[in-house]
């Protein structure tokens, strides 16, 4: 099993704080059908609002769906949209005391205009941004201080999103960042489209993406740029910042990861059909922040934010992808690599990630010592019994103890080998124990099913079971097949010989 779905499957929820610009995303959808009168533009004769939380809040909806307790830091305006935009954050069950209500300043609004091309596809005509760029007043900024330092003792990693719109300003940012030294408590940051990055100076690492980049170290990349080029801009932003880790995000190329004292190392992604980059920034950098709370080695962590990532490009706007969610993008990933065989360990992890989504697993055992056309239609009707069928099989010794001497003909990685080659079976592990018991506790399947022609109560693990709430199915047995009586055939056909 992968390293990637191991560690998912023992991903613990964490306390995250998210500093920034939090923003208010405006979409005015109607029709855009005429040009004005006055003018030669388009009229958009909006229908309908819908209000979404953006910039730094984007970066807490992520962190909570990756199963984090966030607690928000930024400014908002004392107007209407102030109150949408909080009451938005509020509503995912992230906290908001923190976020300060300013008279001073308007909410920042992105407000984009959505009218319908062709009366039914829609087209972005037009955004207008309202916001203030200037830092936030003293007084401010020492509350927002006050704040994050009495709940930092409860924070797993901080997050700091800059869009530059004045809450990230140095004087509060090296503040943050230094007690955050103090407390042993990692900082990630994902930093504005600036030219200087002294106010990110000492935190744990730092997340641009390349053309980010570029403008920090006044170097330019060209587009098929080298990963020697990258892995340069990369040790000149570990300079400037004094991070402990850069990832310099390269779009679908995945990420190049950095850390201080070694050398550069590129994480491909996966090539993915569709592609919004709307919302992968902020997914990235609640993934590295999950990954770093779950104590996972930063290239794990750049691998796992390339999965999220992969997922969020998929889709169209900023959705954050929740950790069930990588948690079968990771078991994909890890059948396509390593094949159906598993340890009872990996299979119980990869098990319960089908139980998450709602699968019916199926379990049936046996010696399947020479597979003929009896085994294989009663494992596909097991197959049908469910939407995962797992197949235990019987170590060679126990073979040997039910069977007698000579017993088995083929060893039980062959065995696995020949069961992992047929279409039904999704997955094969070895048990060594008398009975299915132990196996059918480890696998809590949704029904276990035997092939044979006795009675449910005359099989071993009957009243475990029926015990367990487990369905009990005896599937169809066809006479005359069974590897006892190939072998007897053979021994009498080659005495006759």
């Amino acid at each position: 099993m992968s390293n990637m779905l191991m560690n998912l499957a023992g991903w613990k929820p964490f306390t995250a704080l998210v500093i920034g610009d939090f923003m208010l995303d405006q979409h005015v959808y109607g029709a855009a059908e005429r040009l004005s009168p006055d003018a030669p533009v388009p009229v958009l004769q909006a229908s309908r609002i819908e209000d979404h939380a953006g910039g730094a809040a984007n970066v807490a909806a992520c962190l909570q769906s990756l199963d984090a307790q966030v607690h928000c830091f930024g400014v908002v305006g004392d107007d209407l949209e102030g109150t949408v935009l909080s009451d938005a954050i509020a509503a995912t069950g992230a906290d908001i005391s923190g976020l300060i209500r300013d008279p001073a300043r308007t909410t920042t609004i992105k407000r984009s205009l959505v009218g319908l091309a062709q009366h039914r596809h829609p087209q972005k005509m037009f955004r207008v941004d309202m916001e203030s760029r200037e830092p936030v007043a003293e007084a401010i900024c020492k509350q927002l201080l006050a704040a994050i330092q009495a709940a930092l003792s409860e924070a797993d990693v901080v997050c700091i999103e800059d869009y530059n719109k004045g809450v990230c300003h140095e004087l509060l940012l090296t503040t943050v960042i230094k007690n955050c030294k103090e407390a042993g408590v990692p900082v990630l940051v994902d930093p504005a489209a600036i030219i200087d990055y002294a106010r990110y100076r000492g935190a744990t690492a730092i997340t641009p993406n390349r053309s980010e980049a570029e403008l920090a170290t006044g170097q330019s990349t060209p587009i098929d740029a080298s990963e020697k080029h990258n892995g340069e801009l990369a040790q000149e932003l570990l300079k400037i910042v004094d991070s402990d880790v850069v990832v310099v995000t390269l779009d679908r190329h995945g990420a190049l990861l950095l850390e201080k004292g070694g050398a550069p190392q590129l994480m491909p992604t996966e090539a993915r059909s569709v592609y919004d980059v709307t919302g992968a920034g902020d997914m990235v950098i609640a993934a590295l922040a999950g990954s770093v709370a779950n104590a996972l080695t930063w290239p794990e962590a750049v691998a796992l934010s390339n999965l999220a990532a992969g997922l969020e490009v998929e889709r169209f706007g900023a959705q954050p992808i929740a950790v069930a969610e990588l948690r079968r993008a990771a078991l994909q990933n890890a059948s396509k690599l390593v094949g159906k065989q598993r340890d009872q360990a990996a299979l119980e992890v990869e098990v319960q990630v089908h139980r998450e989504a709602g699968h019916r697993i199926v379990l049936t055992n046996g010696c399947f010592d020479i597979l003929h056309a009896g085994h294989v239609a009663y494992l596909q009707q097991a197959k049908g019994e469910g939407d995962v069928l797992v197949v235990g099989v019987n170590a060679d010794q126990q073979v040997r103890s039910l069977k007698g001497d000579g017993r088995p003909v083929f060893t039980a990685e062959q065995r696995m080998r020949v069961l992992a080659a047929l279409e039904c079976v999704d997955y094969v592990t070895e048990f060594e124990d008398p009975t299915a018991e132990a196996l059918i506790r480890a696998v809590m399947p949704h029904v276990y099913a035997k092939g044979g022609d006795y009675l449910p109560e005359e099989i071993a693990e009957h009243d475990l079971v029926k015990g367990l709430g487990i369905e009990l199915r005896v599937l169809a047995h066809e006479p005359g097949l069974g590897s006892t009586q190939i072998l007897d055939h053979l021994a009498s056909t080659k005495s006759d010989s």
